[in-house]
This record gives structure tokens, sequence and C-alpha cells, in this order.
């Protein structure tokens, strides 16, 4: 049985607005509608499907995928979404979705390939295309473009849409959207960028960064039924942080939609404490930043949340036991 994050469900029901009773179709998923976000909490697929099916009985759903996918928010994926906003390039943003999807849905994998005219950001969903699938599809292509509007420093279009399923009733609201024609009846489902577009650097790009996030999701990724998502997430939010300063625990818990009370219980039950949770981070995030020759050690002490660097230096010793010059010098020659 496939899953879904429970986040897209919500994002649905919120954006289906008072026409539906959100408690009841949230609550007929599984999710309880007045606890805190949890993106780490599944739904099965065909629920999903089911309680999109029950909208569409209630509603006019023409534009309702393209209304969910425009309220999606890269804060809301966690690490995976952190990532997103931390690569270099636009094309980067979408390679780590195309690797790192797993860690939200089992149902969906994603491919980028190139083609005339650009390159496809293509969709692969298994099984019957039902309502709920169709729906479903049409939300995930509009939440990928808002994904990327928010990392792109211009207005972003893509050239073309392309739907597997028939149209509905209008497409207005969908070309509107994406700003580009939309193709239904297309044979696969997928965005075309031109080849440009996906190599202009996005806003707040920073390989250092990047590379450190992408390390842990591909930890997570290898141990996905053992590694508690919440500390991932958490360890890549701090690392996003701490170039504002030490991270507050009740800042970086919003941030995961858990309150300060429910986030220090939760790493508890790891055997962990925030602070243990920052200083790791901050460590881990100064080794991997000390083998990119292109960040100066005054630059990897902002980026560790460090007013001085003399304050770094002392930090680090304490950690590994040498300098982060020497650490850099003996890392060069490996």
């Amino acid at each position: 049985m496939g899953y879904v994050t429970s986040l897209f469900a919500r994002k649905v029901v919120a954006a289906a607005g008072g026409g539906v009773d959100a408690a009841a179709l949230l609550a007929g998923v599984g999710i309880d509608p007045d606890a805190p976000v949890d993106p780490g909490q599944m739904v099965p697929a065909e629920r999903y499907y089911d309680m999109l099916e029950r909208i569409a009985r209630q509603i006019d759903v023409t534009d309702l995928p393209v209304r969910t996918g425009a309220s999606m928010r890269l804060d809301e994926y966690g690490a995976l979404g952190l990532a997103f906003k931390a690569a270099t390039t636009l094309g980067a943003s979408y390679a780590r979705v195309e690797r790192y999807a797993r860690l939200w849905t089992s149902v969906v994998d994603y491919e980028l390939r190139p083609a005339t005219g650009g390159t496809l950001v293509i969709l692969h969903r298994a099984g019957e295309r039902r309502l709920g699938m169709r729906l479903s599809n049409e939300a995930t292509l509009a939440s990928a473009v808002s994904l990327a509007r928010q990392v792109c420093p211009v207005p972003l279009a893509p050239v073309e849409v392309l739907v597997r399923h028939p149209a509905p009733r209008s497409i207005t609201a969908h070309e509107a959207w994406f700003g580009c024609p939309v193709r239904f009846n297309a044979g696969l489902d997928a965005i075309l960028y031109a080849d440009e577009v996906l190599a202009r650097p996005n806003i707040l790009g920073d390989e250092g960064i990047s590379q450190y996030l992408a390390t842990h999701l591909d930890a997570e990724l290898s141990e996905i039924t053992r590694v508690p998502a919440l500390v991932t997430q958490a360890k890549a939010a701090i690392a996003q942080a701490l170039s504002e300063g030490t991270p507050r625990m009740a800042e970086i818990a919003r941030g995961l939609g858990l309150s300060a009370r429910s986030f220090h219980r939760r790493l508890s039950e790891h055997g962990m404490s925030f602070q243990t949770l920052t200083e790791d981070t901050r460590r881990e995030l100064a080794e991997g930043l000390l083998r990119d020759e292109r960040h100066s050690l005054a630059e990897i002490a902002f980026l560790t949340g460090f007013s001085e660097q003399s304050a770094f230096t002392r930090a680090f010793k304490r950690w590994v036991g040498t300098t982060p010059a020497t650490y850099r010098k003996d890392m060069s020659r490996r």
C-alpha cells in the first residue's frame, strides 16, 4: 500500500474552503484536525484519493488542484524543502526532488529528462487514473511550479505543462496559474522548462549548506525505516537558521509545526536535547563547509552561528581537538 504525507491532505482540505466539513474529511483519513501539523505523519494513498473524491461530490473541484498547489510552501517540507531552497540552481533543486521524494511519498517518482525545447520534470504515478489520482496529479504539478517560484529571482513560467488524463470542463485557471499552455491527454504528467530557466541561480542557493543538507537527506533515505524524521528535519532547520545566530528551540519547533513542549518531548524520546542537537549540527556543518575551499574561515564562523571567528575556533577545537585551519589542511591532503 502506498502512502503520502498528511501535509497534502491538510492542504487540499484548506483549499476547498468552507464548502466542506474539514474536520470530518481529515478524520476520515486518520488525521486529528486539532493536532499540530506533522508532515512526517503518512496517510494511505487510496484513502487520500477517496477524500478528494468526497470533496468533488460536495464542491466544484475544477480549479481545486491549482489552488492547492499554489498554497504549498517550501518551509513546510522540512529538510527536503530546505535542500530545495539551498540548491544553487533550479535544476539542482529539482534534482533533490528526483532523489529524495520517497521521504514524502511512496507512490510518486520524479524524473528529469532532456527533451526538445528544454528539460522535462516528469511525475510518475502508477495505478488506475481515478478522479482522486487525477486531482492529486494536477495538484502535484501545480505545487512543483509553486516551489520553483519561491526560489527563482525573476518571474517564472514553464514552456508547457503536460497532463496524461482528459481535461476538466475548463482549463482557464490552470493556464492562468502555470502561465503557459497546459496540454491534457498528453501521455505523461510533466513540466517542460527551458534549460536556461533550470540553470538560473536560486535566490538563497548555497553550495556548502546544500551539500550538508543532502548528506542528511541521504542518511534519512538509506535508513528511512530507522532514522527518526523529526531529528533530520530539525537539524536541517537549525543549519538554515544558524547564519542569524544560535537558533531558539521555540522557533525551530514552530517551523516544524510543533509546540516547544512537544518538540522537547519528542527529542527526549530519541535520547537527545535541543542543545546537543544544535551543537552536533554546528559541528557537522562546520566540517562540511571546511571541505569546500571557497568558504573562508570567517564565512564559516558566520554560517555556523558565531559572531566572531575566534569563538568559532575555540568551539571547533573543543569539538574535534584541532583548529579549523588545521582540519582544512588535513582534509586537503586526503
